[in-house]
């Protein structure tokens, strides 16, 4: 087990926790809860970084913890800390009303899980087909299988989760 700083704004506001399981390692991000919105973890390393995924709040404080494989991970190089960043607060503009969302992917477990679910957004870009569903905090996280692959924006002054997609309908981060 090995411990790293957890940083916000260059501060040390916690730690981040890795531990080797075969071909695997596991990420803990644990801090004080650093404010208002959704935060994300990243593990940070000489070559690159890796997105954790969303903090998860309890109380006063926050966590998330993932597995990774090595294939995943070797791209950010040696790990020197974790950082917490808020999640980015806007999207593009260029979103349409996805009037059938079941027709939008040929993946017959896509199309189950978009089924009967209203207000959602589209759109393409960079190789990839973008979801947006409309998210309220206190309401069920829509596309819930799908949770570690959303990020939460505000788009037209409501909040959605957006999830990416590639050519072969696979979620991508």
């Amino acid at each position: 087990m090995d411990k790293f700083p957890l940083m916000q704004d260059g501060r040390p506001v916690g730690e981040l926790i890795t531990e080797r399981e075969a071909l695997y390692t596991w990420y803990e991000a644990r801090c004080r809860l650093p404010g208002e919105g959704l935060w994300c973890a990243w593990a940070v390393g000489d070559r690159g970084e890796l997105r954790l995924g969303v903090l998860e709040p309890c109380g006063d404080r926050a966590s998330i913890r993932r597995r990774f494989s090595a294939q995943l991970t070797a791209p950010m190089g040696r790990l020197l800390q974790g950082e917490i960043r808020p999640v980015r607060p806007a999207e593009p503009v260029d979103w349409a009303p996805l009037e059938r969302p079941e027709a939008l992917f040929r993946s017959r477990w896509l199309r189950e899980q978009l089924w009967g679910l209203s207000g959602l957004l589209t759109r393409s870009g960079d190789g990839r087909r973008y979801v947006a569903a409309p998210y309220d905090a206190g309401r069920p996280f829509p596309l819930p299988a799908l949770f570690c692959f959303a990020r939460v924006v505000r788009i037209g002054g409501r909040m959605y989760a957006v999830f990416a997609f590639d050519k072969g309908e696979q979620p991508v981060f």
